[in-house]
Order: C-alpha cells, then structure tokens, then sequence
C-alpha cells in the first residue's frame, strides 16, 4: 500500500505536478471559502468561460498565456457592462449571454482543424506539463492570496455578515468586493495553465463547500477547505498515475468525491441523531 502510494511520486514529472496542486490548493482552498461566501461561484465560473478566447488567441500567437487570459478578461468585462446597458436584458442576462458568446467562440477556435495540436489542453489543463515559470507564478499566487486575505480577513467579515453597516466598521463593500474578485481573477489566470478552462472552477469552489459541509465557522472552514484540496489534488494524481486517466479531469472528479462522501456522512449523522430519541423510548 505504502508503495502503490509513494512510487508515482519518484517520477520528477509526477513531484512538480504535485507541488503545482498543492500551492493550487493553498490558493483554491482559502480565496473558495469566501468565493462561497459571498455567492460566487456563479461569477467564478463565468470568469474563468469568458477569458478562453483570450487564451486561445495568446497560444496562435505565441504570446504568454496569462497576458491573452487578462485581456480576454477586460473584453468580458466591458461587453457585459454594455450589454447590460441594453433596456430590457439585464445584469445577469448579459453576463449569460456574453460569457457564453466568449466560450463558444473560443472552443470553436481551439478545436478547428485548422489550429495547430495542443491547444485542447486550454479546456482541460495539463498539470503534467508545468513550467518552472507556472510553478513560480502558482507559489507568487499563493503568497498574495494568503497575504491578502488575511490583511482583508476584517473587512470581508463585516461586509458579508452586515453589508449595510460595513462602512461604518471601516470596511466599504464596493472596494471589498473588487478586492476579492481582482484575486479571483488571478487565481483562475494562473490555475488555467494546469488545469484548464473547464476544470478550475472545481478546486475554487469544489473543497470549500466541501469544508463548509463540515463546519461553519470560518477559521476551521479555511483549514478543512485547503486540507479538501490538497488531498484531492494529490488523490487525482494518484489516481491518474494508477489509471491512466487524464490527471486534471481526475483532480476535478477526486475533488467531487470528496463532495458526495462529505455529504452522504453529514445525512448519516442526521439519520442518527433523529433515530437515537426513539431508540431512547424504548
């Protein structure tokens, strides 16, 4: 057993993938916490569609990845700021509309003939494939994200419980709220590279509603959240090395698993506690 589970890992390829999702998952595991806090994961999801074109004109054009991800960023953000400007459409209409645009529009470009092999890989990551400079950019990402979120830890309490008496706590939600979608924003940017367009979402949403399953307050939420990620990382790796299944794909579907055992041992509980006071009558 020891060896079913360390051998993988003396491959020099398997090791740097495995650091890769650990600092993914430091990352994930803490900015997931409050990305289910504050509800978005729906935000989360539609930011991580929208910059595919831009990834996918980057690679065609040889350029950095992240740089194509950023603008592609900037052009959703200012074609749902237009299109909810349009009598009638609304807000969240026009972030639908345009983000799916956006993703189709990539998907269509990535996967022609026409495109030279290798950018799928922009839709489901290759987290066997990672750079010194990804690695360097994951542990940068990590170290600001937990920086920043502890020097926001006050503010983003305050906004989230009582939003309309933040500012009165020093905490002003509109600035808060940039703040952490500006950090959302650079943890997908990042974690793309790795795991792809389609597969993000699940290491910064998937561990913390796991977590949050487990416990409500804050503190062992963040604990539980990155300790969830870690382990599904790792066990997708793993899995994928036994297998011989796509690495990326079997992290997101770890990470799932961990959802459904999460949940299927919190109704267990529930069962219990409401069968103990009849067993207690008799």
């Amino acid at each position: 057993m020891i060896d079913w589970l360390i051998d993988p890992f003396s491959d020099p390829i398997l090791r740097r993938a495995a650091l890769e999702v650990v600092l993914l998952g430091v990352t994930g595991g803490l900015l997931g916490c409050w990305i289910v806090f504050y509800e978005l994961s729906y935000s989360a999801e539609s930011l991580a569609h929208a910059l595919f074109p831009g990834l996918v004109g980057a690679a065609l054009l040889g350029i950095p990845i992240i740089v194509g991800g950023a603008a592609g960023l900037v052009v959703a953000a200012l074609a749902v700021g237009l299109a909810g400007r349009v009598p009638g459409v609304g807000r969240d209409n026009a972030t639908a509309v345009v983000v799916t645009t956006l993703f189709g529009a990539g998907a269509l470009l990535a996967l022609s003939r026409a495109t030279p092999p290798g950018l799928g890989e922009l839709l489901f990551g290759d987290v066997l494939g990672v750079s010194d400079g990804d690695l360097l950019a994951a542990g940068i990402l990590a170290v600001t994200v937990v920086v920043a979120l502890a020097l926001l830890h006050g503010r983003l309490l305050a906004v989230a419980f009582d939003r309309s008496s933040a500012r009165a706590l020093g905490a002003a939600p509109g600035l808060v709220d940039a703040a952490l979608l500006v950090l959302l924003a650079a943890a997908i940017l990042v974690a793309v590279q790795g795991l792809g367009n389609l597969l993000v979402v699940a290491v910064l949403v998937g561990p913390a509603a796991t977590a949050r399953l487990l416990t409500q307050r804050m503190a062992p939420l963040m604990a539980w959240s990155v300790a969830l990620a870690v382990v599904a990382g790792l066990g997708g790796l793993l899995f994928s090395y036994h297998a011989d299944t796509a690495a990326g794909a079997s992290i997101a579907v770890a990470t799932v698993a961990l959802w459904v055992a999460a949940h299927a041992a919190r109704a267990l509980r529930r069962t219990r506690r409401i069968a103990l006071p009849s067993e207690a009558v008799r």
